[in-house]
């Protein structure tokens, strides 16, 4: 019974390794990414001038939102590869390392998306807004932008609340 129960278990144990085509096509995204934000950069030296300053902000906060995208893409490749599948050692030894890599758990992992989230949200919202800019009435779509991104910030909110409550609650186990 004892071979079964240590099969299963490795097997359980080893299945972990699914996830890596999940993180390699992450990093295929990002590849995509970043071409697409050189391409949104040469329209933009392109048609230098040809543009209202309101266009120019405007291309310049898409610019902004793939950069937090690619953000978002990097913490979920690094944290999720070292969270769930192994320890990313050719990271250890190099002095490129983030700061941040291999301290965040999955809570950590969390906050930061969330973040993340609610950061991309805003430049949404805020080029809803340049280009509202004229008018004073907020469209329809503009409306779902907001409700969203207030669920992003009071989803935020409460998943730092229990994390606090959780970090409160475990310092008092400790300390029984």
């Amino acid at each position: 019974m004892f071979k079964i129960t240590h099969a299963i278990e490795t097997g359980l144990f080893k299945s972990r390794y699914l996830l890596m085509p999940l993180y390699i096509g992450l990093v295929g995204v990002l590849v995509l990414l970043a071409i697409r934000f050189v391409q949104e950069f040469v329209n933009i030296i392109l048609h230098f001038g040809d543009e209202t300053g309101q266009e120019f902000v405007l291309e310049i906060l898409a610019l902004l939102d793939l950069t937090l995208l690619a953000n978002l893409i990097i913490i979920v490749i690094f944290a999720g590869y070292e969270n769930f599948v192994s320890r990313i050692d050719a990271a250890h030894d190099s002095v490129d390392r983030p700061h941040w890599m291999g301290t965040i758990d999955f809570s950590g992992l969390k906050i930061k998306l969330i973040g993340s989230l609610v950061a991309i949200s805003v430049i949404e919202l805020l080029k809803d807004f340049i280009e509202l800019s004229g008018e004073m009435t907020v469209g329809e779509g503009t409306k779902w932008r907001i409700y969203i991104h207030l669920t992003f910030v009071i989803s935020g909110v409460l998943f730092a609340a229990m994390d606090w409550i959780a970090d409160k609650r475990e310092a008092v186990n400790i300390n029984k």
